[in-house]
């Protein structure tokens, strides 16, 4: 697709995570070709856990040509067991075979690192319409005329700035852009602690070679959940059934005073096993591996809903975790991240004036904010379901998760068929482009 403002528009980005490199390719693939990404750290560090790659994420994948970068490594996805944790009593067997015949993609596993690579790799690819700035600091924002001031690590001074016609904050849950745009507006970011705290584990296949039980989990095609009042488990392979990525949630009691700027921290292995003691031996075992200063935890929070994803009369706009950071228990944080920059890309591919940018951002949150902010309060609901403390309410619950057999709703949002309509069968492109004379058309092209 050629867009009428391609050669002329002036693209700025702040951060090269996921939601950064996604929204410059989808620009680049739309024939935009002076975009510019601004990256602090001096490299991508291509670090990280397993990820969920659901029906609509694969889909904006391929759209951006970079499937064939992770397709080799990703694991499909062919049911789920979700699992008593103190007895590994299974409650749920659920198939997954309706997906693919449902969505047009099956649901898939891969590394987090695979993910970011093959983002970067179709940028480099895109180049000279992207150009990547690593170790460049956004230190300042002028809203009135579109600029950033920027400075390079290392560099003497105050940094210099650099002109743009549009900005997008892709800088994730510590946004320097939402900052600069929450003080314009004198407010602060209304950042809450759940009270909850999170371990990311990730075993080889060497570590499991021993133990058979485990060894067919990671041979499997299956998701494990383990649930137990106020704390969950969640394994599945990645990397080809070479790593077994662990994933938990528990009550914040362990965490560092003073975490990392990223929120996460170095733990105790043995504080680690205390918070799962009373789980299956199973559980115990598969923990048991964990080799001492491998267990990382971080903070849940959430954020309370911005009132505005695009800054009031100027084209500065916020997109990923940088205006809707969510709790990990849909799995649709990075989906949600690519969708907002697969449909930036369509509404400023629609305008043919400079002076529509603002508009055209102003359609971008109307297609997006409601539905990304409905799918954070989803996430953090089933977090909230899944750790369930009064035991009348867990055995309601998990009969209904031993009734999911016979038609009944899936207490796990994840696995429900309902929410998997509304998530895995949404085409953000398609919704964009089929809406955008719904608003569009009033707004930039009068």
């Amino acid at each position: 697709m050629s867009a009428p403002l391609g050669q002329t528009l002036r693209i700025a980005i702040v951060g090269a995570g996921m939601s950064g490199l996604a929204v410059a390719l989808a620009l680049a693939r739309n024939g935009f070709s002076k975009i510019h990404v601004y990256e602090a750290a001096s490299n991508l560090g291509f670090v990280g856990a397993g990820i969920q790659v659901a029906p609509n994420l694969s889909r904006q994948l391929q759209r951006l040509g970079v499937w064939d970068y992770i397709q080799e490594e990703a694991v499909t996805m062919h049911g789920a067991s979700v699992r008593a944790g103190a007895t590994d009593e299974e409650l749920a067997s659920v198939k997954s075979s309706h997906v693919e015949e449902r969505y047009g993609q099956p649901h898939r596993w891969a590394h987090r690192a695979a993910l970011a690579n093959a983002l970067y790799e179709g940028c480099k690819v895109a180049s000279p319409a992207i150009t990547i700035h690593f170790g460049t600091a956004v230190v300042g924002i002028d809203f009135e005329h579109p600029r950033l001031r920027i400075q390079e690590r290392g560099a003497e001074g105050e940094g210099s700035w650099v002109g743009a016609d549009v900005i997008l904050g892709a800088d994730g849950i510590k946004s320097v852009v939402r900052k600069y745009m929450l003080a314009k507006r004198g407010e602060d970011a209304d950042v809450k602690d759940t009270g909850q705290a999170a371990y990311r584990i990730m075993l080889t296949r060497e570590q499991l070679a021993h133990d058979p039980e485990l060894l067919a989990m990671v041979n499997s095609n299956l998701t494990f959940r383990w649930i137990a009042p106020r704390r969950h488990i969640i394994a599945y392979p990645i990397s080809a059934h070479k790593i077994f990525n662990i994933s938990t949630a528990q009550p914040d009691t362990n965490f560092a005073s003073e975490p990392t700027s990223s929120y996460t921290t170095r733990a105790d292995k043995s504080a680690m096993l205390a918070v799962f003691e009373d789980f299956c031996p199973l559980v115990q075992r598969m923990l048991g591996l964990v080799e001492e200063g491998e267990v990382c935890e971080w903070k849940l929070r959430v954020h309370h809903p911005l009132g505005t994803w695009v800054d009031e009369g100027g084209n500065v706009a916020l997109l990923g975790d940088a205006c809707h950071p969510s709790l990990p228990h849909l799995g649709q944080g990075a989906a949600q991240a690519i969708e907002d920059a697969a449909v930036l890309a369509v509404v400023l591919t629609k305008i043919s004036d400079k002076n529509d940018v603002h508009a055209a951002l102003l359609v971008y949150e109307h297609l997006r904010k409601q539905r990304a902010e409905f799918l954070v309060d989803q996430a953090a609901a089933s977090g909230r379901d899944l750790h369930l403390t009064d035991p009348e309410a867990q055995a309601a619950r998990d009969e209904g998760f031993r009734q999911v057999k016979n038609g009944g709703a899936n207490p796990d949002k994840w696995l429900d068929r309902e929410v998997q309509d509304f998530v895995y069968g949404f085409d953000c492109v398609q919704d964009a482009e089929g809406r955008w004379g719904e608003y569009g058309y009033d707004l930039c092209c009068r």
